[in-house]
Formats: C-alpha cells, sequence, structure tokens
C-alpha cells in the first residue's frame, strides 16, 4: 500500500522527467568523496538545487523532477553497490549474500513506508510532494552509502 502512494506522489515527477536534469557526475563525485561511514553528505541536494535554477523548474512540480533525477543517479549507485557487495558476500557465505538480500527488501520497505508517512502528514499541502521526494532522496543517497561501505568499518 505504502509502495502505491509512493509511486502516486512522485508519478508526475516521472511522466515529465525528462525536462529535469542533474550532473551525473557531480552526483557520483558526491558518493565517491564521502568518508567511509558518513550518513548524508552534505554534497546530496546539490544537483537537484542546480537543476532547479533552470527555467521551469522553480515551481513545485519543477523541484520534484529535480530532486527525482538526482534520485535517479543516487539509485544507480544503490544498485551498483548491491551488484558489487553480493558476490563479495557470497564468496564468504551464501547465508551472508542472502542476508543482504533480505535486508535491502526490507530497506525498500521501510523507505516506502518513511517517505509515504512523510506525504500524508501534510495532507493537503502542495509541499508534501516535494517533501516526500526529498526522503526518498536522503533515503536512497544514504543506503548507497551504507552499501558502499558494507563490512568497511571496525
Amino acid at each position: 500500500m505504502m509502495r502505491s502512494v509512493i509511486l502516486l506522489v512522485l508519478f508526475p515527477v516521472a511522466v515529465f522527467a525528462q525536462q529535469a536534469v542533474v550532473d551525473e557526475n557531480y552526483v557520483r563525485g558526491c558518493f565517491s568523496q564521502e568518508l567511509a561511514g558518513s550518513n548524508l553528505p552534505e554534497c546530496v541536494g546539490d544537483a537537484a538545487s542546480t537543476c532547479q535554477s533552470a527555467p521551469g523548474n522553480d515551481t513545485t512540480i519543477g523541484i520534484a523532477l529535480c530532486i527525482q533525477a538526482e534520485t535517479t543517479v543516487w539509485d544507480a549507485l544503490l544498485n551498483e553497490q548491491y551488484n558489487l557487495r553480493r558476490p563479495e558476500l557470497t564468496e564468504e557465505s551464501a547465508e551472508l549474500a542472502n542476508q543482504l538480500r533480505d535486508a535491502q527488501r526490507a530497506w525498500i520497505n521501510f523507505r516506502d513506508a518513511e517517505c509515504g508517512l512523510q506525504y500524508s502528514l501534510r495532507l493537503g499541502g502542495s509541499i508534501r510532494t516535494i517533501i516526500a521526494a526529498n526522503c526518498v532522496l536522503a533515503e536512497t543517497a544514504e543506503r548507497a552509502l551504507e552499501l558502499r561501505d558494507l563490512g568497511k568499518m571496525e
């Protein structure tokens, strides 16, 4: 049910995503330069903010489009990291790889529920679309870094 809420919140964003462009190299630089163990880097959201300065992107929908465009890059990073970590864990133990899979599935459910809650808390306000989009961006960026650093923290 919550996954449906997130999809409904971001559906208009997905339809018009070709209008919002972010600097993928900037986002990837943010990802690669952040120190291990960091929660949410200050650079998260910068690419979306720059995108919002383009003509027409200063509206609620434009802002949400820019946030989703940055989220798309972070999501690609997250998937890259998952696809790197899973085989590494499989070499150690099939059980560890399965635990990562289960944790990732649980995280997706958490992200959808949390961001759905953030959306619902602002019922009746147009800002809720931006808040929900920011929630998905922040959760996705943080998880991409967690997967990158998985097993590296002692």
